[in-house]
């Protein structure tokens, strides 16, 4: 399997977000039909859990995004609402989403792409991943679950910001599978938690790789 060098400081940046619990799921965290595949019984936890935090903070952290990359089926949940929702209390992100280009990674060349500025990725995703780089200087991973296994699985990407949950779960898609590739993050920034106990985590990849050895007495 092979890996990404570190990417060039000028170049732009891959940032992935996620809602996950403390049990490390991310499946179907928005909505009771967003995502049951696997006999998930749990879709729409996040919403039965609300943030006072959540909202603003996501929006801060959208500021400099200027793509989306998103899995098939995260991309299809997205096209069916975001184009309605560009007015109220979320409007500034219906707006901002509908505006910059968005990539689909998969490898379904015959996938209907209706959502104006969407085109398909996934057919060497290492190169791909570098051309959006090259064209873009933040773009945001949301959701995308089994895509973001492969982004970790790779080392593509640069930035890891998980919203935490103080839920379990005990069954659902996990963040971190057993293909995540070897490595150490480094914190970017110190955790944040709101009254909720909803934390915020945010984690840059290294070239480093985890070190063994024994304690001394």
């Amino acid at each position: 399997m092979s890996t990404s060098p570190s990417p060039d400081p000028a170049s732009g940046r891959i940032l992935i977000d996620l809602f996950m619990t403390l049990d490390g799921v991310a499946q179907g965290p928005g909505g009771v039909d967003e995502d049951t595949s696997g006999g998930f019984h749990f879709s729409g936890w996040q919403a039965g859990h609300p943030s006072s935090a959540v909202g603003p903070e996501v929006e801060k952290g959208m500021q400099g995004l200027d793509a989306l990359l998103l899995g098939r089926r995260t991309y299809d949940i997205f096209a069916a609402y975001w184009p309605h929702h560009t007015e109220g209390e979320s409007g500034d992100i219906g707006r901002l989403f509908n505006r910059v280009p968005k990539y689909v990674a998969t490898r379904d060349a015959g996938m209907s792409l209706d959502w104006e500025g969407s085109s398909r990725v996934g057919a060497d995703l290492g190169a791909e991943i570098a051309d959006l780089r090259a064209r873009h200087r933040e773009v945001h991973v949301i959701g995308s679950v089994d895509l973001v296994h492969t982004l970790l699985a790779e080392g593509l990407f640069d930035e890891l910001n998980l919203w935490v949950y103080p839920i379990l779960l005990g069954s659902g898609k996990k963040v971190f599978d057993d293909g995540a590739l070897p490595s150490v993050l480094t914190l970017l920034e110190p955790a944040a938690s709101d009254a909720e106990g909803v934390t915020l985590l945010r984690y840059g990849r290294t070239d480093r790789k985890p070190e063994v050895g024994t304690f001394d007495d």
